[in-house]
């Protein structure tokens, strides 16, 4: 029973992955030719930044809050 529900899932998932391909991706060269590519490369990049940044901060933090404990 449980080899049929795993084929029949696997199968669907299959069929779902080859009606969701399209040889062109419009939306891509689109915003590629209106120069909109590159707003979500900045802002992707900028929410990078700040994560990064934030979790430098926090590491930080954590390594002074550990050094504390640990001397006591």
């Amino acid at each position: 029973m449980m080899k049929k529900l795993i084929s029949l899932t696997f199968l669907l998932m299959l069929t779902a992955t080859t009606f969701a391909q399209n040889n062109e991706p419009q939306m891509a060269d689109t915003m590629r030719s209106d120069g909109k590519i590159y707003v979500v490369v900045l802002v992707l990049s900028v929410v990078f930044a700040c994560l990064a940044t934030y979790l430098i901060i926090i590491d930080r933090k954590l390594k002074k809050l550990e050094d504390t404990f640990n001397k006591k």
